[in-house]
C-alpha cells in the first residue's frame, strides 16, 4: 500500500476528498445514494489507519530480524504469490521507483530468497521467483495476517466475505480495477529447470 507522503514525493496529486464524495449529475435515480458525514468518514478512516497498523505489525517484529522492511515484504508477497512475475509488472503494482526496486530486489537475490529469469518469449524480459527459502519466509510472514483476517471474518458475522470484498475493490481507483482483478487471477509461471538468480 503506497502512502500519502510516497504520492506526494512522486509528485503526483492524491484524490480530493471532495472529489470522492461528489454527487452524480442529473437526477441519478436508483444511483443517487445519501453519503455518510464527514465525522462518520473520518472515523472509518481513523478505524483504516488502526487496523493496517496492527495488521503490519506482526509481519514487521519478523521482518527485523532478518534486517529487511515493509518494501522487502511487499516485494516477496507479490513475487510469492504470483510466480514468473516480470520486473516491469512489480514496479507497476508497487508504484515506486525503478531505483527503490532495484535495492531491494537485489539484497532479496543476494540473500536467496528471490531468483531471476530472462523471459522465454523475450530474453530482456527478467521473470521473478520465489526460492524455497523465499517461499518459507512469505508464508512465515503472511501467517499471523490470516489468523487476524480470520478472525476479524469470523467476528464481523455471514456475509461479511462478499461485502469486505466489494468495500476493498471499490477502494482501489477505478481505472486500476481490471489491473488488479487481472494480476490476481493470472496463473503463476514454472520456474525453468536449473534458473539461476541473476543480478538486478
Amino acid at each position: 500500500m503506497t502512502d500519502l507522503t510516497e504520492t506526494l514525493a512522486r509528485g503526483e496529486k492524491p484524490l480530493r476528498a471532495k472529489a470522492l464524495r461528489a454527487k452524480p449529475r442529473g437526477n441519478g435515480g436508483a444511483r443517487k445514494r445519501a453519503s455518510l458525514p464527514e465525522a462518520k468518514l473520518l472515523e472509518f478512516a481513523e478505524l483504516l489507519f488502526f487496523a493496517y497498523r496492527d495488521f503490519t505489525r506482526d509481519p514487521d517484529a519478523i521482518l527485523k530480524d532478518f534486517g529487511f522492511g515493509r518494501a522487502h515484504h511487499r516485494v516477496l508477497h507479490f513475487v510469492n504469490r504470483h510466480s514468473g512475475l516480470r520486473v516491469a509488472d512489480l514496479l507497476d503494482i508497487l508504484t515506486i521507483t525503478k531505483q527503490s526496486l532495484s535495492r531491494v530486489l537485489k539484497q532479496l537475490i543476494d540473500k536467496g530468497y528471490i531468483v531471476q529469469q530472462a523471459g522465454s518469449s523475450d530474453r530482456r524480459e527478467r521473470l521473478l521467483f520465489p526460492t524455497a527459502k523465499g517461499r518459507a519466509l512469505a508464508e512465515r510472514l503472511s501467517a499471523p495476517q490470516s489468523v487476524r483476517l480470520a478472525a476479524a471474518l469470523k467476528a464481523a458475522g455471514p456475509g461479511t466475505e462478499a461485502l469486505l470484498r466489494r468495500f476493498l475493490e471499490a477502494m482501489v481507483n477505478a481505472e486500476e480495477r481490471p489491473k488488479v482483478s487481472s494480476i490476481m487471477a493470472a496463473s503463476p509461471v514454472p520456474l525453468k529447470e536449473g534458473g539461476k538468480g541473476g543480478g538486478s
